[in-house]
């Protein structure tokens, strides 16, 4: 079983090669975005406890989230492994998934960072934005403050995975087809 955590800034490529992925290498896809989305929706009791902090604006706590991955990863219990989109974001995310995956005798085989500048990034975004119909997808501005606050989140965790000798860059600028090989050189050394 693989367990592959995908980084990178808004923009970067993540859902798109994460579609590939999934397929290839048959591992379950979970996108904590769409987790919370579906969750919501749904009018499920994680849904309505995640709710609760986001109509006052405020982060989901890092229970909550664990928990709404938990019950996907429980799901899934035939899968070949997983591939962990948004999340972790930050240390305290990522111990909780060890934590967790070690009840399940699983751990994370290796974090791979699609990389790229942010300028060829933010034009991506605002591209996507004509068509996403997502506000924040439309204002540069309110992109950059996404890319900061990945920054500050973000690069402690790299170190954390680093340190482990966890962690793979793998260049996000070119065509769909060449980042997708790039992450394929990179999954094949994993199995």
């Amino acid at each position: 079983m693989i367990n592959i955590v995908l980084f990178g800034k808004p923009g970067a490529g993540k859902g798109t090669q994460a579609e590939f992925l999934k397929v290839k290498y048959n591992l379950t896809h979970l996108s904590t975005g769409d987790i919370f989305r579906y969750n919501i929706k749904n009018d499920t009791d994680l849904g309505k406890l995640a709710k609760t902090f986001m109509d006052k604006g405020d982060l989901v706590p890092d229970e909550v989230t664990i928990k709404m991955l938990q019950s996907e990863v429980d799901k899934n219990p035939n899968s070949a492994g997983f591939l962990f989109d948004g999340f972790p974001r930050t240390i305290a995310q990522a111990e909780a998934l060890d934590a967790f995956l070690q009840t399940k005798n699983q751990s994370i085989t290796a974090t791979v960072a699609l990389e790229a500048d942010d300028t060829i990034l933010v034009k991506r975004i605002l591209d996507r934005g004509k068509t996403s119909g997502r506000p924040d997808d439309q204002d540069e501005e309110k992109i950059r403050n996404r890319y900061i606050e990945y920054n500050q989140k973000t690069a402690p965790l790299m170190d954390f995975y680093q340190k482990q000798g966890k962690f793979h860059v793998v260049n996000g600028i070119g065509s769909i087809a060449e980042v997708t090989e790039r992450l394929n050189q990179v999954f094949d050394q994993l199995k």
